[in-house]
């Protein structure tokens, strides 16, 4: 059955119906029972599945992310909500110590299915602590498979993957996209959780892009048609572990990569993916793999994100620098 569908109603539904497949399935979080979660995310999940299965816990994000750890190995796959991107820092030692290191420490003997599922990117106007960009610190860390979703199919179809999947996910959701809108096929066969997608065709520039800068790489690549210039846009959906074999397939036949992401540039996700991309396609590159990303500031406050966040013009430009050379 196909259905028009918001993120955020995908990822409700998603978790709808991991929770009916797997009664071992139990979400946990700040407000995510009664209220729904800030976000409405989990609205209405407390209410048909109780609160034994819908928890809504203290303020304390390491309690939650050291709950989760207990019930994990006990045989449960709980699902932790991260109320917004900037809370998630008290779980952090949680999250590096024991969720990404349990198993290996274990021989295997001990399996670790949690999904942190955090809201983040700017662009909704927030206060302090409520607009970061945390993807690097978790794929920097062995033994935590990392996920930002772009769209409905995916959020709808990736959160439930992610639950079944056997190891640590952290699963962020672009909290600006949350109400863009798609069709949802949910009888479909997904594609698989870590794989990167082509979203657009083109012969220029390869674009890559993740969570909330696909739509602008789109719109990127739309405004680029207009002036002659062909893009290519790639969702890399999984950033830990990278899927590049259709990013390399890309790059070689443009020749030219620009890698976006809102997160500061330096030491970002671009650094490794540009340093990925030269090793592996040297002799296609016509240009140095471009990055754009935030600047390395502390994210401003909401009447200057718009001057913070990259946008179709920033994009456009290093395209631009690209075909300069």
């Amino acid at each position: 059955m196909t259905q028009l569908l918001t993120i955020g109603k995908a990822l409700n539904l998603g978790l709808r119906r991991a929770m009916e497949d797997d009664a071992k399935v139990v979400l946990m979080g700040e407000d995510i029972g009664r209220l729904g979660g800030v976000f409405r995310i989990t609205d209405g999940l407390q209410k048909d599945f109780g609160e034994d299965r819908v928890v809504d816990t203290p303020l304390a994000e390491a309690g939650i992310l050291g709950t989760a750890v207990g019930l994990a190995m006990r045989g449960y796959r709980p699902v932790c909500e991260i109320q917004f991107d900037g809370f998630v820092f008290p779980a952090y030692n949680q999250i590096v110590t024991q969720v990404a290191k349990i198993h290996a420490r274990s021989r295997g003997r001990l399996a670790m299915p949690i999904v942190i599922r955090i809201p983040f990117g700017g662009g909704i106007g927030a206060v302090e602590h409520h607009s970061e960009s945390p993807e690097a610190y978790f794929a920097h860390t062995p033994g935590l498979k990392v996920v930002a979703v772009s769209n409905p199919v995916d959020a709808y179809w990736g959160i439930q993957q992610a639950i079944a999947h056997p190891d640590p996910v952290v699963f962020l959701e672009p909290k600006r996209r949350y109400w863009d809108k798609g069709e949802v096929d949910t009888d479909a066969t997904p594609d698989p959780l870590l794989a990167a997608r082509v979203v657009r065709a083109g012969d220029d520039v390869t674009v890559l892009a993740y969570g909330p800068m696909v739509k602008t790489a789109l719109q990127a690549a739309e405004a680029a048609a207009e002036e002659g210039r062909s893009l290519e846009v790639v969702d890399l959906r999984a950033i830990s572990p990278l899927d590049l074999d259709p990013v390399v397939e890309s790059v070689r036949r443009t020749g030219r990569c620009v890698v976006v992401h809102e997160a500061p540039v330096t030491l970002g996700l671009g650094a490794e993916i540009a340093a990925r991309i030269t090793e592996s396609c040297f002799h296609s590159l016509e240009a140095p793999v471009l990055r754009v990303g935030g600047y390395d500031t502390p994210y401003p406050p909401s009447k200057l994100e718009e001057e913070y966040l990259p946008d179709l013009d920033r994009v456009l430009d290093a395209v631009d620098r690209a075909m300069e050379f």
